[in-house]
């Protein structure tokens, strides 16, 4: 049994991490940067401990800093949450060597799923179905890559190996374009996640953006939580997701969640993890990548199933069987969860920074929301613009 867990977090995820906890009676402690010192997650934990300046990588992303943190405070486990540091393998090591839980995948999993490529290579070797592509591991210069994109053909997706979330990706439609591409790919990729190395994959025209949920747990027990559909995305980033999708019926839900299992079986995967797929119109799935964290829309999933996933993170980590088997998965009425970002609409959807001055949250039957503001919160312009998520459910869509 856990008894005080760190988020190595902030924001809405961190609350919502933290709230969890308290309902297992996990005591919690808080990480924060100087710019986040009267942040939510800060007030609602039992003990909180700054970090340092405002820039991410002089706080959160200091993994040396954070496990400090946690030998001083006696945490026997840290959950990362997502972005930052939840999907470097380094870090998840880092924490075993310290003999401090790690609630997330083995250090080896997030390493094999985390390079875009190794990944398509190990669901490759396990039978899965992927996306026409760049399928050798390793580096690739421009020369083979442009070589390789006739073989390809075009549309196609220039994507960065070590990336998500829209960075480092650009779409090509002819050849004469595709070095520039290449250039400002690499460009960001290396600013992003201080790797450039990038890889192709053909562009599914007019597919659906779908991901399967799953928890397996260290005792070789995986199953699926059904699917989210984040088809609705702007920049190569979700803004709104919904469970169930409305493409799917019971049996080809069935054929790609035993796949989705498949595929994280293909890396020894433990606790919670989401596997994405692209659908073309007709129903053809090819996997896509493997996110090894929490997901920012695992409400909606949590909505329609009545299952904690945070809480089962938790048990996982602490080296339970899953508290559910596949039979006992069920699936109730319909959630969509909506993303609230901190943008200005009137240029360009760029963040938007300042002082929230008034905050009215709905409530009611079927209405949750997940955030980490509130009235006179600052707004900085150091971390993701998404301050805040509405989510709603219903019997029917």
């Amino acid at each position: 049994m856990f008894k005080k867990v760190l988020i190595a977090n902030r924001g809405e995820i961190a609350v919502r991490i933290i709230r969890a906890c308290r309902e297992l009676g996990i005591q919690t402690v808080a990480v924060y940067s100087e710019a986040d010192r009267r942040a939510l997650h800060v007030r609602y934990a039992d003990e909180a401990y700054l970090l340092g300046p405002a820039p991410s990588r002089e706080s959160y992303l200091r993994a040396d800093k954070i496990l400090d943190v946690a030998r001083k405070s006696e945490a026997d486990a840290i959950h990362p949450g997502y972005g930052f540091l939840a999907e470097r393998d380094d870090f998840a090591a880092m924490c075993e060597e310290a003999g401090i839980a790690f609630i997330g995948p083995k250090a080896s999993s997030i390493a094999a799923m985390g390079d875009k490529m190794e990944a398509r290579a190990t669901v490759i070797a396990a039978g899965v179905p992927v996306v026409p592509g760049t399928e050798d591991v390793g580096n690739l210069s421009n020369e083979e890559l442009l070589a390789k994109a006739y073989q390809i053909g075009f549309p196609l997706l220039i994507k960065a190996t070590a990336g998500g979330g829209g960075k480092g990706m650009r779409e090509v439609k002819s050849l004469e374009e595709m070095p520039q591409l290449l250039l400002s790919a690499r460009r960001e990729a290396e600013s992003a996640f201080g790797d450039g190395n990038v890889y192709l994959e053909k562009l599914v025209e007019g597919a659906r953006h779908i991901e399967f949920q799953i928890l397996a747990d260290k005792h070789g027990n995986a199953i699926y939580l059904g699917e989210r559909e984040c088809s609705l995305q702007r920049r190569h980033q979700k803004l709104l997701e919904e469970a169930p999708s409305a493409a799917l019926d019971e049996e080809l839900r069935a054929a790609m969640g035993t796949v989705a299992v498949k595929a994280a079986q293909a890396v020894d995967y433990v606790n919670a993890g989401t596997i994405e797929f692209l659908l073309d119109k007709e129903n053809n799935y090819y996997f896509l990548e493997m996110n090894t964290r929490l997901q920012v829309e695992h409400p909606v999933t949590e909505m329609v199933t009545g299952i904690d996933i945070v809480k089962e993170q938790i048990r996982i980590a602490r080296g339970r069987n899953l508290t559910y088997q596949q039979a006992d998965v069920k699936f109730n009425g319909h959630a969509i969860e909506c993303r609230i970002n901190a943008e200005d609409p009137y240029n360009n959807f760029l963040p938007s920074t300042g002082t929230i001055t008034h905050s009215l949250l709905p409530t009611g039957p079927g209405v949750r929301v997940d955030t980490g503001v509130y009235p006179g919160f600052e707004i900085t312009p150091y971390y993701d613009p998404m301050i805040a998520k509405l989510i709603v459910w219903g019997e029917t869509r």
